[in-house]
């Protein structure tokens, strides 16, 4: 099994161009999300019809996302009911491509390989795999074949309060690394998620960030997606709408902290929060 890297700078890798582009704008690069779901946990329907769903993805890009991230199977911890691949691509099909067509980066939330081969082929340069490679068989060597980056986030079975969640982190990317090798994914194309909210309590999600640097370890580009997530109601009541505050407050604490993508679904907000920060860390 592949030893966890020494601790180095994401930018001295070899970056896959789609990345490497990305990160000519001063990072962090914002992620929008477009859920094409009757059921994710913050915003369930609301862009399942083209034309929404095409709109919303105009509106992000206006507001500065740097990436579109299209999923079409709700993957939130809890709640969620799993559909077959067939019915993810019908989800797709009238709705990834036009959203390409846009020209910004397009990456594919999947945990399918058969999706991810079809989306890779039809528009998306990013596959995003909430299970780091781990849950498909397939998937690491349908990204490979595409010569596409991919992220990499971490995820549990099951909740366990009781471990090192920074502990389970590292031999987790460890495996998934190892996976990536095998299948001749370049390090350069691989970025990795803390997976806030996924397999893990919300003092667990806190835990991840806070202590996010430690994932520098190895060396490459790391993503945070806290947006609306349900640790923050366990601080302040509220539902997930009612989470901009808390979002923006985790995501710049994960800038801080190394984070060069964040994955949020308000982009306006987001965009400008970080770039303020930025900006005044500039001062010093």
């Amino acid at each position: 099994m592949m030893a966890a890297p020494s601790r180095s700078d994401p930018a001295a890798a070899q970056l896959h161009p789609v990345l490497r582009d990305l990160f000519v704008r001063p990072p962090p690069v914002v992620m929008g999300v477009l859920n094409v779901t009757p059921d994710s946990f913050s915003d369930g329907g609301r862009f399942s019809e083209p034309e929404l769903a095409l709109a919303q993805a105009k509106r992000m890009i206006a507001e500065g996302a740097g990436i579109l991230d299209i999923g079409a199977e709700s993957t939130r911890p809890y709640g969620s009911k799993p559909v077959t691949a067939d019915e993810e691509l019908q989800r797709l099909r009238d709705i990834l491509p036009p959203v390409a067509r846009l020209g910004s980066p397009v990456s594919i939330d999947t945990m399918k390989a058969s999706v991810a081969a079809w989306a890779l082929s039809n528009g998306a340069v990013i596959a995003n795999d909430v299970w780091g490679l781990q849950r498909d068989p397939d998937m690491a060597q349908v990204i490979a074949d595409h010569g596409a980056p991919v992220i990499v986030m971490h995820n549990r079975e099951s909740v366990d309060p009781a471990i090192d969640i920074m502990t389970d982190m590292v031999a987790f990317f460890t495996r998934s690394l190892d996976i990536a090798a095998k299948a001749i994914i370049p390090q350069g194309s691989i970025v990795l998620d803390p997976g806030i909210g996924f397999g893990k309590t919300p003092d667990q999600s806190m835990t991840a960030l806070a202590r996010l640097d430690e994932l520098n370890q190895f060396g490459l580009p790391l993503l945070v997606g806290a947006s609306r997530k349900r640790f923050i109601s366990t601080i302040t009541p509220s539902e997930p709408d009612q989470r901009l505050g808390g979002s923006i407050a985790a995501h710049i604490l994960a800038a801080q902290r190394g984070a060069k993508i964040i994955r949020a679904h308000d982009v306006a907000e987001t965009v400008q929060a970080l770039r303020v920060a930025s900006a005044i860390e500039d001062k010093r």
